[in-house]
């Protein structure tokens, strides 16, 4: 059984889809062996991640909430399994959780919903969270998704790129064209161009939520085309910060404070700090009081609410005083309700995507499939 400051591999030579399928046979051939057990105390937390947990980003500060959640429980086992790509394979390593005991999943990568969605189902015994994504048609009482307001810090640090920029011209990597993205790639933009309006944001797709390679070759395309300040939404961000400390230019990080990678150039970033969610969630668990709970539905984290778990980390020397101000006042603006995404806002089609004086809630956000005039690239597959 793994030690909360420990990790196993799943994924070290992981079967191809087919392979995946049949495990998943055999794990529910098991399950249906048995009656579901009864909702049982909880003394152990499964956790699934796509990636690794020393990636600089997505996965590494999933994994170090996870082992602040074991820090405030110490009662409790908290089991982990990295690499778990998003196929079958997700389902099988949530199912032997449930068999090894665990009462409470995280599901911690956005295209496990279906899969974690179906363990929920079988398990009605044990509370299954998705971080990302959303909770789907049929409310599940044991399921629910929890997230933050991602836009909120990557707005704060477009100000901190479009203020440090001497073209106006930011690039930035991008994974896949879903809304996630899309809203993230706009709020950088709307933070840019409220300290310099003629700013534009450059966007290079990899197709991939870590690849190493494609990112530098993306990297090194913006770079090409004039961009002097890069940033990215990708899961691992070794590789694009050290193309920009190279190329002797501006970075903003994502997820994990990156400014390791890149001491000379490192500006800011809009990190995860997911322990006081995880403790709170797995409270709320303990204490019975999932159902009906916030938890239980699409949970957004926001500074309105005081419960953000998507921040700005510290700003770096590089950023000059009168720029931290204008980060601080925007903050205190959506502190007090405002958004960045406050209408009037037309997409770079022309069309009106928000009215003027509508502030777009957490589910309009999270459907974002548009980009604003100022961004610039193609979106293969969509009509972005």
């Amino acid at each position: 059984m793994a030690q909360s400051g420990s990790w196993r591999n799943v994924r070290e030579g992981w079967p191809v889809r087919t392979v995946g399928l049949l495990l998943l046979a055999v794990a529910l051939l098991a399950a249906g062996c048995s009656e579901e057990r009864p909702a049982r105390r909880t003394t152990t937390v499964g956790f699934v991640f796509v990636g690794d947990p020393e990636d600089l980003g997505y996965n590494q500060a999933i994994w170090e909430g996870s082992l602040a959640l074991a820090r405030a429980f110490p009662d409790l086992q908290v089991e982990r399994r990295s690499h778990v790509p998003e196929t079958a394979a997700a389902e099988v390593a949530m199912e032997r959780l449930v068999e090894d005991g665990a009462s409470i999943l995280f599901s911690t990568s956005y295209g496990y919903r279906d899969m974690s969605r179906a363990v929920a189902k079988r398990h009605p015994g044990v509370v299954v969270l998705q971080q990302g994504n959303v909770e789907g048609p049929d409310e599940l009482p044991n399921y629910g998704t929890y997230w933050g307001r991602v836009y909120e810090p990557v707005y704060e640090a477009g100000i901190v790129a479009g203020a440090a920029s001497r073209s106006g011209r930011l690039g930035f990597v991008a994974a896949l064209p879903v809304a996630p993205v899309f809203n993230n790639v706009n709020a950088f933009l709307l933070g840019a161009r409220s300290v310099r309006r003629d700013a534009t944001v450059q966007v290079a797709m990899t197709g991939s939520w870590c690849d190493p390679e494609a990112q530098r070759s993306a990297a090194r395309e913006l770079l090409r085309q004039g961009a002097d300040v890069l940033t990215q939404h990708q899961d691992c961000t070794r590789a694009v910060l050290e193309e920009a400390e190279r190329a002797g230019v501006r970075s903003v990080g994502y997820h994990s404070d990156g400014s390791e990678a890149a001491p000379r150039g490192y500006l800011v970033g809009a990190v995860w700090s997911w322990g006081d969610t995880l403790v709170d969630i797995v409270r709320t668990v303990r204490h019975g009081a999932f159902a009906g709970s916030r938890y239980d539905d699409d949970h957004r984290g926001g500074l309105a609410t005081g419960n953000n778990p998507f921040v700005l980390s510290e700003l770096s020397r590089l950023v000059p005083p009168r720029t931290a101000a204008l980060v601080e006042r925007a903050e205190q603006r959506m502190r007090d309700g405002w958004s960045p995404f406050t209408g009037p806002l037309r997409d770079r089609h022309g069309r009106l995507r928000v009215p003027a004086g509508h502030i777009p809630g957490a589910a309009e956000v999270d459907r974002m499939d548009w980009l604003l005039p100022g961004v610039l690239g193609r979106f293969e597959g969509s009509a972005a």
